[in-house]
């Protein structure tokens, strides 16, 4: 309880920059919520696109229909509708690929600009508040006895502010860099798995995939 009775009194002393701050961690942890919810939803995962590729390099078409059939995702969805000839992807499975992942990348990289934005306003309203404390408390500078004490105090409750903005920034800066390495982790499994897709079609694997059938 005395913790939080502190934090409520730096918080006020922060200044008014304090609140916009505050709006800023709540919108960087309400991204970071949903942008979990949904990548849980369609990243297909690292293990998938392992098994996939191994499946089809090694000319197991059924377990590859399978792997993608089971697994959610937009990369097993896209691969499903490939191998299974889908009507949308029966005439040009390599341009279908590609429009596909184009549109599942966007949805992923939706939100994150907004956290690069905070990482670069949070630090600048966190100076623009101590900027704000320091002019107010040299402010009331005069001769008299005990003013240099409150000015010192002054300027330790305004920068408050800076920190409180360094903080908010490395949030949304971390939050930032996970998403942006798990898009690149998935752009690297749709291109594995859309080359070995393009190659067992082109290649003798589809030959043994049709006498399979």
């Amino acid at each position: 309880m005395e913790l939080l009775t502190t934090g409520i009194t730096f918080f006020q002393k922060g200044g008014i920059v304090m609140y916009a701050l505050l709006l800023c961690s709540l919108f960087v942890l309400s991204i970071a919520i949903e942008r979990t919810l949904y990548f849980r939803r369609m990243d297909s995962g690292r293990a998938f696109a392992r098994d996939f590729y191994l499946a089809l390099a090694n000319s197991r078409w059924q377990q590859a229909e399978k792997l993608a059939e089971d697994a959610r995702g937009a990369l097993a969805d896209i691969l499903f509708a490939v191998i299974t000839r889908k009507p949308e992807a029966r005439r040009n499975p390599a341009a279908y690929m590609e429009v596909q992942s184009g549109i599942a990348l966007a949805k992923l990289r939706k939100r994150l600009y907004y956290l690069s934005v905070i990482v670069t306003m949070a630090p600048l309203l966190g100076l623009l508040g101590t900027i704000s404390g320091m002019i107010t408390s040299f402010s009331v500078f005069n001769l008299e006895s005990g003013q240099a004490t409150a000015i010192t105090g002054g300027v330790g409750e305004a920068l408050i502010a800076t920190a409180m903005g360094l903080c908010v920034a490395i949030i949304a800066l971390t939050v930032h860099a996970y998403f942006s390495q798990r898009i690149e982790n998935i752009v690297t499994d749709m291109e594995q798995c859309f080359s070995m897709v393009e190659t067992a079609e082109a290649g003798d694997i589809h030959g043994v995939k049709e006498e399979a059938a």
